[in-house]
């Protein structure tokens, strides 16, 4: 009698990947929003000011604590006030209202010790020129996929894409019950060569006005949010829509859930697409490369996928706190580089400055143009001051081809 055969295991021939983005109104963002704001409000007076800003916002609260050195003169209550005023709550039904809410203000000046690395790089100690040193130690992560036009992942470009549209309908009043506060998920299933098949799940939470009910709301978003959002060849009978899945979303904002800068560092970056280091972007400007080498890292990633050298790329640069030029430089290509990887970090070295003067000098980084950045993600906008978005770096790579 012959052995019976095991049973082989049954591969899957597709998966799943889920992103999250959420609107201007959530209680993160709004905190976000503020301490890029204050960052805003210094570089316009004085491009060279150091801040490194961190906001919470509660019921009736907004607190600013942090590090600010600078000679211009900032009116913060000013600066908040106006910020969550042009997000939306400026209405007293909401529970959290610009003109009502009090503003606590915690700043100090930057750690003189942290000053003696920035102001003056390990490496030119000893010479005339002096170059900045980073403002901390850490490590960056840049990305890009060609699998939309925005060399954004397919699941964080929709899911962006839907919230901002949130916001849109809210503003513009086509649906004028909408309150500030929402988040949004989009579900992609890929087959096994990483290709996007359909959209399995779309999720949808919006704050809205008591009286209004979920089964307008649920009409409403489909058809004014998610339709106009969504390539319908994406979408199936088997598309799953969840909207305010819990029935009720009244109260929101700051009221609903304190909110703190830097807690949507996945949101502002690739969905959890690829890898981050831990830092946050808002409040921060330029010498701290938490935030200008996250978007060199971008820009550099952007460039090599958009050569052609190959379908996707991880980036990464690392500094020591008060070092000028980057510890190390790593890429993933994840199996789809059409040259050696060796060449690929070799001309990065070769055409890239990645000390923070040279960063900021690249990308033109001390102006007043983060406050922008704070919602609806840091990469993939069309945008001219994402300057970090450019593709004149792409010849650099495409001569790796020849």
């Amino acid at each position: 009698m012959l052995p019976k055969k095991k049973k082989e295991k049954q591969m899957a021939k597709t998966y799943l990947f889920t992103s999250e983005s959420v609107t201007e109104g959530h209680p993160d963002k709004v905190a976000d929003q503020i301490s890029d704001a204050v960052l805003d409000a210094v570089l316009k007076e004085d491009p060279y000011g150091r801040v490194a800003c961190e906001t919470a916002v509660n019921t009736g609260l907004a607190v600013l604590i942090g590090e600010i050195s600078t000679k211009a003169k900032i009116d913060y209550q000013k600066v908040v006030r106006d910020t969550i005023r042009n997000i939306g709550y400026c209405d007293f039904t909401s529970g959290y209202n610009a003109d009502s809410i009090a503003v606590l203000v915690a700043l100090d000046e930057q750690s003189k010790d942290i000053a003696l690395g920035v102001d003056d790089a390990v490496e030119t100690k000893q010479k005339k020129e002096k170059e900045v040193g980073a403002g901390d130690q850490g490590l960056m992560f840049g990305f890009a996929t060609n699998e939309t036009s925005s060399y954004m992942p397919l699941p964080i470009y929709l899911s962006h894409k839907l919230s901002k549209r949130l916001a849109e309908v809210r503003k513009n009043k086509i649906l004028d019950y909408l309150k500030p506060d929402g988040k949004v998920q989009v579900t992609v299933e890929y087959d096994l060569n990483n290709v996007a098949k359909r959209i399995d799940t779309v999720v949808v939470s919006t704050q809205h006005s008591e009286e209004v009910s979920q089964e307008k709301i649920h009409k409403d978003i489909k058809e004014y949010v998610i339709k106009p959002c969504l390539d319908e060849n994406l979408l199936d009978e088997n598309t799953k829509y969840f909207i305010n899945p819990t029935g009720r979303f009244v109260i929101g904002g700051p009221v609903g859930d304190a909110g703190l800068t830097g807690r949507k560092i996945i949101v502002d970056t690739y969905g959890g697409y690829a890898r981050h280091g831990g830092g946050a972007f808002s409040g921060k400007d330029a010498t701290k490369v938490d935030r200008s080498a996250a978007y060199m890292a971008r820009y550099i990633a952007k460039n090599i996928v958009a050569s052609g050298v190959c379908d996707k790329v991880e980036v990464q640069l690392a500094y020591a706190i008060g070092v000028a030029n980057p510890v190390s430089i790593f890429i993933d290509a994840f199996g789809t580089a059409k040259v050696d990887e060796g060449e690929i970090v070799k001309a990065i070295k070769e055409n890239f400055s990645l000390t923070p003067n040279g960063i900021i000098k690249t990308l033109d980084l001390r102006r007043p143009i983060f406050k922008k950045t704070a919602a609806y993600g840091h990469f993939g906008r069309d945008d001219a001051d994402f300057t970090w978005e450019k593709l004149d770096k792409v010849e650099v790579f495409k001569k790796l081809l020849t």
